[in-house]
């Protein structure tokens, strides 16, 4: 699907639907019933309650089929307008040490149960640094780096459209494969630039409240970088009217396919556990087609970056950690995996007081 025709957002936005609302009530109700003190275990009840909801069931069964896709992807204004601490050759190296087990992702996932799909999408590299995995690892591949976006567009809008639908595709493809629970990840060198971008014009955020240190790059450098995000959003602010086009303008391939990615999780009724600032922008370009889809995400951890925070307001997520993490790959999500495991088991395998014979509280004292 390579055609700006072959995409019909209003169509689109009518396929997402809202969580099941009395499984929700349900779950609830169950938690006043359990063996504890009504709210003991804090955010883990409401945290069942959304379980619940977004698996139809009550309580809903145990998360067991795990997968990250990380999406890699390159972004020209890190090497024009020098916005990283690390060269674009990175990506394309980290995207062979996933491949190899090697990264935080990998390691984080095989300690969850999880599975790690890596996707080259616009990797600043010849398709070839991949060897015997290309057909794999590259079969949605737009092209290679996306444009630097404080000069020039990111994408053409018919590549916007690749993108987004490759997002939507590989979606369908896990969720057919029977997955309970998606995680997105991100690689790619200046992603944080465009997202401040996105974030910035979307959410209507002042400039300096949306660039982060990304890398950990230096005063220098993050001069550098806001000086890029502020050309960009005066390139992107005309152009916000349409989520593509603004993909197209100031985002990525990368981007626009976890974009996609995303709104088909929520079409799918797929459950989705959010990452960093990457994700979260994502998120955001996703639910400015349809709102409802945010429903069906939950937000892992607060990143160091400030452009995550504004988004994560806009989709009105409360994140479940706060450990200062700023690396993306889904590690953020894995590591708050765990949680959703606790919420689910506590409401599923808890003894009501009836059933424990324990007496509930007395209200009449």
């Amino acid at each position: 699907m390579t055609s700006s025709a072959a995409l019909d957002l209003a169509v689109l936005a009518s396929a997402v639907e809202l969580p099941d609302a009395a499984c929700y009530r349900a779950a609830l109700e169950r938690q006043q019933r359990l063996t504890k003190p009504a709210g003991a275990l804090g955010r883990l009840e409401p945290l069942s309650a959304w379980l619940a909801s977004v698996t139809g069931a009550c309580p809903p069964r145990p998360i067991e089929r795990v997968r990250v896709v990380i999406f890699a992807g390159d972004h020209g204004v890190a090497r024009t307008a020098q916005t990283s601490a690390y060269p674009p050759e990175v990506t394309a190296q980290m995207v062979l040490n996933f491949v190899a087990g090697g990264a935080a992702a990998n390691v984080l996932a095989d300690l969850n149960g999880a599975s790690v799909r890596i996707v080259d999408v616009s990797v600043d590299a010849p398709v070839d640094y991949l060897g015997t995995h290309a057909d794999a690892v590259a079969a949605y591949r737009v092209r290679q780096a996306s444009g630097s976006i404080d000069r020039e567009d990111a994408l053409t809008y018919d590549e916007a459209v690749q993108a987004f639908n490759a997002g939507r595709s590989i979606a369908d493809e896990e969720v057919d494969a029977g997955v309970d629970l998606l995680i997105p990840g991100d690689m790619g060198i200046g992603n944080t630039t465009a997202t401040a971008v996105l974030v910035g014009l979307l959410t209507q955020t002042e400039l300096q409240l949306v660039v982060g240190r990304g890398t950990g790059i230096d005063d220098a450098t993050w001069m550098r970088k806001t000086a890029a995000v502020r050309d960009a959003m005066r390139r992107g602010r005309p152009r916000m009217d349409d989520p593509i086009d603004l993909l197209s303008a100031v985002g990525g391939a990368d981007i626009a396919a976890m974009s996609g990615f995303l709104f088909q999780a929520a079409v799918r009724k797929t459950p989705v556990l959010l990452d960093g600032v990457v994700s979260c922008a994502a998120a955001l370009l996703a639910a400015h087609i349809n709102g409802r889809a945010a429903e069906w995400w939950s937000a892992s951890h607060r990143s160091t970056e400030p452009a995550q925070h504004a988004a994560l307001d806009a989709l009105n997520l409360e994140p479940l950690l706060d450990l200062g993490m700023r690396l993306g790959e889904g590690t953020g999500a894995l590591t708050a995996l765990p949680l959703l495991r606790a919420a689910q088991a506590t409401l599923a395998d808890m003894a009501t007081f009836d059933e424990a014979g324990v007496s509930d509280r007395d209200d009449s004292a």
